[in-house]
């Protein structure tokens, strides 16, 4: 589990094809693997993905055909930056909002614009997904946790303060760049809730 707040932006290193899936090595600077084992999830651009080497900086993590498929890690190669976040420990503060790290699906940027000291970015989700998001809601975009101001149709936006532009990789996406949306966990619930309400009620019949 995670908040959905970036602490670290990682450089891939390099990407092997491991027999269809593939494994990236992601250069995280001195330090931040300090206290991560072997087998412990870290969010990738808002992708969870499992650790299975780590030398100094530097960790791998295998990515399967599925998450290729559905993610923008398809697309990612040698020098691309990342967003990082660590797994939620308890007893911390959630600072975000709760971020399973299962991307829900693509989306893309659509405009960006000036909005007095912070920048107004507009989204496009895709019709099934865009059901499940709410203005003033929450939404995780490439893992940073985000509040949605409106939603028109299937685009969304959302405001990026300074902090944000800087210590995450959203402040260089430009028009039509691909990113992981992942919406509310609750949301989710109450869509399936919402799809198999009339289905249970038809069972006491």
């Amino acid at each position: 589990m995670f908040t959905g707040i970036i602490n670290n932006i990682g450089r891939v290193r390099s990407v092997e094809e491991t027999g269809g899936d593939r494994t990236f090595w992601i250069d995280t600077g001195d330090g931040y693997l300090d206290d991560v084992s072997l087998g412990d999830s870290i969010a990738v651009s808002g992708v969870c993905l499992t650790v299975t080497a780590m030398d100094g900086g530097v960790f791998a993590a295998d990515v399967s055909r599925e998450t290729l498929a559905l993610t923008t890690l398809s697309r990612l190669g040698q020098g691309g930056r990342v967003n990082l976040e660590k797994s939620l420990a308890a007893g911390e503060r959630l600072g975000g909002h709760l971020v399973t790290g299962h991307v829900d699906d693509m989306g893309a940027l659509v405009s960006r614009s000036e909005d007095a000291r912070s920048w107004r970015m507009v989204f496009r989700a895709t019709p099934t997904l865009s059901r499940l998001i709410a203005t003033k809601g929450s939404i995780a975009v490439d893992g940073v946790s985000l509040t949605v101001n409106g939603v028109s149709g299937i685009e969304f936006d959302v405001n990026l303060i300074p902090h944000t532009l800087e210590m995450t990789t959203l402040g260089a996406l430009a028009a039509g760049d691909p990113v992981n949306l992942e919406v509310d966990i609750m949301a989710r619930y109450a869509a399936r809730w919402q799809e198999t309400a009339g289905a249970g009620q038809e069972n006491k019949e």
